[in-house]
């Protein structure tokens, strides 16, 4: 089962992000053109794509090792996914793809990008709110809402929190 759910994993990974940090960006950029960009932007901007597909692998990872399933909601997982980057931040997965969007946006002076980056948190915000909250409200009922309450949305804490219960 885990290997099936590595594999979905893997293949939402490619859908997800893969769209959201990668095809988007370059077709806004007109494929990825480098505009130019001063050096420590470029270093600050290579750091910032590298921390977010650490985060995005390592998130990924939980969601077939600890949830034993896919973030996909096709194939969801049988657990709530609370270890990680999930005991900072409940959606280390959208800040993760922003934070690629932005570094993307420093080392290729491409400033469509971090309007692009905005866009996106603020769409992703909304999904989170209107879809995704409601939906582990009625699948993980106080688990979720104890796990809601200990950790932060949006911005990441830097103590590792865990939900009572």
């Amino acid at each position: 089962m885990k290997s099936r759910a590595g594999m979905g994993s893997a293949l939402f990974f490619l859908v997800g992000p893969g769209v959201e940090a990668g095809l988007a960006p370059w077709l806004l950029t007109g494929g990825f053109t480098d505009a130019g960009s001063p050096a420590p932007l470029r270093v600050l901007g290579a750091l910032l794509c590298l921390g977010g597909i650490a985060v995005l692998a390592t998130t990924f990872a939980s969601f077939a090792g600890e949830g034993a399933g896919t973030p996909s909601p096709a194939a969801p997982t049988g657990r709530l996914v609370v270890a990680g980057a999930y005991r900072h931040v409940r959606n280390p997965m959208y800040l993760a793809s922003a934070a690629i969007i932005v570094g993307e946006g420093l080392l290729l002076g491409q400033w469509i990008l971090l309007a692009g980056a905005a866009a996106y948190l603020a769409a992703m915000a909304g999904l989170a709110a209107r879809v995704e909250e409601p939906r582990l409200r009625r699948r993980f009922g106080a688990d979720y809402r104890a796990y809601r309450e200990a950790v932060p949305g949006w911005l990441p804490s830097r103590r590792a929190r865990r939900p009572e219960g």
